[in-house]
């Protein structure tokens, strides 16, 4: 039976994080407690922000499953043969799938160039323009722009949209309602949709292809259930969604920022000693897997700069709290 959360808990959530909208906790595959704030209710959906990122990363997954993708190995390039190098650019010419999953593209930019590349009538072919530079140092650089680049590869691989291919071997099979395309023509509908309180859609881009980093809105359950489908090692009700192969390697550490350990588009909580992994977006989204103590936590969050940190509050308030 699902239980609202404890009194005390609420009370901390709406003094210390007030922005949250809805938080879900399952515990051995179980709706365990189940909360909504500000009036939000279990089919409102929120911006998951780079929480996207990590739903890719189970759609690279599945089209190499499916043979779509040859690996993680394959260069970029392989996916634009129409692309135009430009003159004595031979870093790009190495850059590989598992460079963008795993955060240590190389890119000709300082800080993330929104404008230029959203204000483009093709943001993949923005984003490689902007990709390579001097070396492949395999250096950490994270970025949401410069990922638009995985959404162009899926698109091409697939030789379907992203959101029709995530909706035939993600969204269906999780009951996951597919969400409709939003299109964003200026920096006012860009900040409309990161703020608009029932925000629904996932982005695309003038060509119709899906944005990769961001742009993404879900309710709390279907993170929940996105969590709780990586628990189950890629299982989902007796069928397999993504590979066990592919959910174990992509929340085992790949790349490193100062004390923060990286999968492929997922962050390992604590480090190697850890087992715990999550999907983490701006706001204070978040997806938490513990496999230790097969919870998953979800929490959805409204559009706030700076807010407060959710690994914490889920390992040292929420879960003590729960007693799980």
């Amino acid at each position: 039976m699902t239980k609202k959360l404890p009194k005390e808990l609420v009370e901390l959530i709406q003094r210390d994080y007030d922005n949250i909208a809805g938080m879900v906790v399952l515990k051995d595959g179980k709706m365990a407690y189940e909360s909504y704030f500000h009036g939000y209710a279990p089919n409102d959906t929120v911006h998951i922000a780079s929480v996207t990122k990590s739903v890719l990363s189970i759609l690279i997954g599945i089209a190499i499953d499916k043979g779509f993708i040859a690996s993680v190995d394959q260069n970029i390039l392989d996916f634009f043969p129409e692309y135009t190098l430009k003159k004595r650019e031979k870093t790009i010419q190495k850059i590989k799938l598992r460079h963008l999953l795993t955060m240590t593209a190389p890119f000709k930019f300082k800080y993330e160039p929104y404008t230029k590349v959203y204000s483009s009538d093709d943001w993949t072919k923005a984003v490689l323009d902007l990709l390579g530079g001097k070396t492949l140092s395999g250096d950490f650089k994270y970025t949401t722009v410069g990922l638009q680049v995985l959404s162009g590869i899926l698109a091409n691989a697939t030789q379907t949209s992203v959101l029709d291919f995530a909706t035939e071997h993600l969204f269906k099979p999780l009951n996951i309602k597919t969400p409709p395309n939003v299109s964003i023509h200026n920096k006012e509908e860009h900040f409309a949709f990161l703020k608009d309180r029932f925000v629904k859609g996932w982005v695309i881009d003038p060509k119709g292809v899906n944005t990769a980093g961001w742009g993404l809105a879900l309710n709390t359950r279907d993170m929940a259930k996105i969590g709780q489908l990586y628990l189950n090692k890629g299982q989902w009700q007796n069928r397999e969604i993504v590979s066990e192969e592919w959910v174990e390697t992509s929340t085992k550490t790949h790349s490193r920022w100062k004390e923060r350990h990286y999968g492929y588009l997922w962050w390992i909580i604590d480090g190697a000693e850890n087992p715990c992994f999550a999907a983490i977006g701006d706001g204070g989204n978040i997806i938490y897997v513990s496999p230790e103590k097969k919870t998953v936590v979800a929490i959805s969050s409204r559009f706030m700069p700076r807010a407060k940190d959710r690994i914490e509050f889920i390992q040292q308030r929420l879960l003590p709290q729960l007693e799980i």
